[in-house]
């Protein structure tokens, strides 16, 4: 299966950083989401149903991140991965995490994690 949903951009507003100012401030993280999801089904019947309702993840990526503090984009990206596995028994998921402006010089750090098999 080469099916693959993603999410490009989606911006999180987040209490993040290995500096206790850093968690005084909520800080943008920027996500691409790819996910391995065979919508042969949905394209064949046009049926919406078997679909992976990528507002749904979204909106619970969303929640997550902003409803608790982290230190490292390590951990964010790790855990998302591992909510978004488990909750959707996605086979595949790579996750591109950025937080822009951590350093002054470039537009934006991060990282990527991926999970699975495509």
């Amino acid at each position: 299966m080469s099916d693959k949903v993603f999410i490009r951009e989606l911006i999180a507003f987040a209490s993040i950083g290995a500096y206790d100012w850093e968690h005084t401030i909520k800080q943008r993280l920027v996500f691409n989401i790819d996910m391995a999801w065979d919508f042969s089904k949905a394209a064949a019947t046009d049926d919406v149903q078997y679909c992976l309702n990528y507002a749904e993840v979204s909106e619970k990526v969303l929640h997550f991140v902003e409803s608790q503090s982290f230190k490292l984009v390590e951990t964010v990206a790790h855990q998302v991965a591992a909510l978004l596995q488990k909750e959707y028994q996605l086979s595949w998921i790579r996750i591109e995490l950025h937080k822009p402006k951590a350093v002054a010089q470039a537009s934006s750090v991060g990282v990527i994690v991926e999970r699975g098999h495509q």
